[in-house]
């Protein structure tokens, strides 16, 4: 098995580890602890409650889906960018991009389960400093998200000088003999 192929592998089961992570943790909030009704809160620490919530929209609330139709929309539209990064992802070699795009991936099919099976979005992280909250309410699969799209814009930045830095001028002619 060439390294690229085990990097694609290790990616497809940090995806599939982080969707089951996500999906067990909504089960277990709404499950055994009862935390499923808006308005129902569980204090873990001064700062961190579990707080139940329905995200009908997408990051941050927005587009919210207000009918059948966008709720499949989204559906379609969240299921197409997750079959993108899917492609993006085996399409890489680097195994720091792979896991960037693998949390990204997991994350992703979390939130489009919950929106096919219950039409929006379990959240239920409640971070928060006294009444300020530097995050809306959030789950497992927001936070996979938010992660691996900050690897990959960091990485994106911090390695493109790198590369460009160690990058040698083409010899003269070279072209022309291939």
């Amino acid at each position: 098995m060439t390294p690229v192929l085990r990097y694609r592998l290790i990616g497809c089961a940090v995806a599939l580890l982080v969707l089951a992570i996500d999906q067990w943790t909504k089960w277990y909030v709404t499950g055994p602890l009862s935390i499923d009704e808006i308005g129902d809160s569980m204090q873990i620490v001064s700062i961190f409650d579990l707080r139940f919530t329905r995200n009908f929209g997408v990051s941050l609330g927005m587009f919210e889906a207000t009918s059948p139709e966008m709720r499949w929309g989204l559906v379609l539209v969240t299921g197409l960018i997750a079959l993108t990064v899917t492609i993006w992802m085996l399409r890489e070699k680097l195994l720091g991009d792979i896991l960037a795009l693998a949390l990204i991936l997991g994350g992703a099919l979390g939130n489009i389960r919950d929106r096919y099976e219950f039409g929006y979005v379990v959240d239920f992280a409640d971070l928060h400093f006294g009444t300020w909250r530097p995050f809306l309410i959030f789950n497992v699969a927001d936070a996979a998200i938010t992660i691996g799209v900050l690897i990959v814009l960091a990485r994106a930045v911090f390695m493109r000088d790198k590369d460009s830095d160690t990058e040698t001028p083409e010899a003269p002619g070279a072209a022309e003999t291939i």
